[in-house]
């Protein structure tokens, strides 16, 4: 079993599995673009790791491996230039969120063989594509979510939080449709009128993609006793520590009200799903009907109201319920995600060298 990651930050979607598997004895090789990968220090008994050059480079080399199965995360196989191998048997996908499998960029996972899913909502998507587009069945494995599995363990060693101020984190996506898109350093002025204290994190490819508007409103608003910027690269600890989280079209949102069941205000956003796989389904667009039932949504009329609305999120318990209803939809097996996913690969690697092996008799 092969195991491609196209960036360090899927290591905590695939550890939790790959420490189950190791505890069972099953070998398994991890292959990663990112040269400074976590995997690569890892001490884990039964996982060999290997830094497969960046970009172009990866792909090239997955282009031609050689494996009974390949795990990934990484939508695309066989559409951009990822293709398979013709020595790879079976490609197996688990998704790195906890929403739309839907949202992929058109075909992203028209071409693996099985999936890995956490609702099943997504499976029925899934079988509503390969309906309208003519493909044969994939297998599907609905195992849930390894990595919020770890999540919920950290909060509960972490015990509960000291008694603290106030604190509301804003994190963002990036982007024309984020927050900072729409509002800029207006809603950080706001959020600096509450008296509370307030965390920003951006999202880290703001970092990279728009550099001059995040440099210039880190000047604009910089550091103090009451604002913090952060960039931790493991963002736990600023997720505890706050009481509500402003976003906006963006995994972290539901991580967020569904594992630490806090509420959440989320921007209200038109997303375009002209280029995702979204576009071909009939179905409700999943996502839209979960955002309204975790916290209120922000628009440009209450902005000058946020003060009011982060106090009426906090204070009204009346999401709770409808939290962990949408907690159910998208979360199946809570707790047991690194077991079912290991159950399936086990399963299914044996029964694919069982092939082998009766095939290589048969032409002797």
């Amino acid at each position: 079993l092969a195991i491609f990651a196209d960036d360090k930050r899927y290591w905590k979607i695939f550890e939790p599995v790959i420490c189950e598997l190791d505890r069972r004895g099953f070998g398994v090789t991890y292959l990663t673009a990112s040269p400074d990968d976590p995997a690569l220090q890892s001490n884990i008994k039964s996982m060999k790791c290997e830094f497969i050059g960046d970009g172009n480079r990866a792909f090239g080399k997955m282009n031609f491996l050689k494996a009974t199965m390949v795990l990934s995360t990484t939508p695309g196989l066989d559409v951009y230039q990822w293709k398979r191998s013709k020595d790879v048997q079976w490609y197996v996908h688990m998704m790195h969120g906890m929403s739309e499998i839907a949202a992929y960029h058109m075909f992203g996972i028209d071409f693996y063989d099985a999936l890995m899913l956490s609702g099943a909502y997504q499976e029925r998507d899934v079988r509503n594509l390969e309906r309208i587009r003519g493909l044969p069945k994939k297998e599907i494995e609905l195992i849930g979510i390894p990595y919020m599995d770890c999540m919920m363990t950290r909060i509960r060693e972490a015990g509960p939080v000291e008694p603290h101020e106030r604190t509301v984190l804003l994190a963002p996506s990036w982007g024309k449709s984020s927050v900072f898109g729409h509002f800029g350093g207006r809603i950080i002025a706001l959020l600096l009128e509450t008296g509370y204290h307030i965390i920003v994190r951006p999202h880290p490819q703001s970092f990279t993609s728009e550099k001059e508007m995040i440099d210039t409103l880190m000047a604009e608003y910089p550091e103090s006793a009451q604002l913090e910027w952060n960039r931790d690269t493991d963002n736990f600890e600023v997720q505890r520590r706050s009481d509500i989280m402003i976003s906006d079209f963006s995994s972290i949102v539901l991580e967020y009200a569904l594992g630490f069941d806090k509420p959440v205000i989320c921007m209200d956003t038109e997303f375009d799903i002209g280029p995702y796989d979204a576009w071909w389904l009939d179905t409700p667009f999943w996502t839209d009907t979960a955002l309204p039932r975790i916290g209120r949504i922000l628009t440009e009329e209450n902005l000058p109201k946020l003060k009011a609305l982060i106090d009426e999120s906090i204070d009204d318990a009346s999401f709770t319920s409808s939290r962990h209803q949408v907690r159910e939809e998208t979360w199946v097996y809570p707790g047991a995600g690194a077991a079912r996913a290991a159950d399936y690969l086990v399963r299914k690697f044996k029964a694919l060298t069982e092939l082998d092996k009766r095939e290589e008799a048969q032409s002797c």
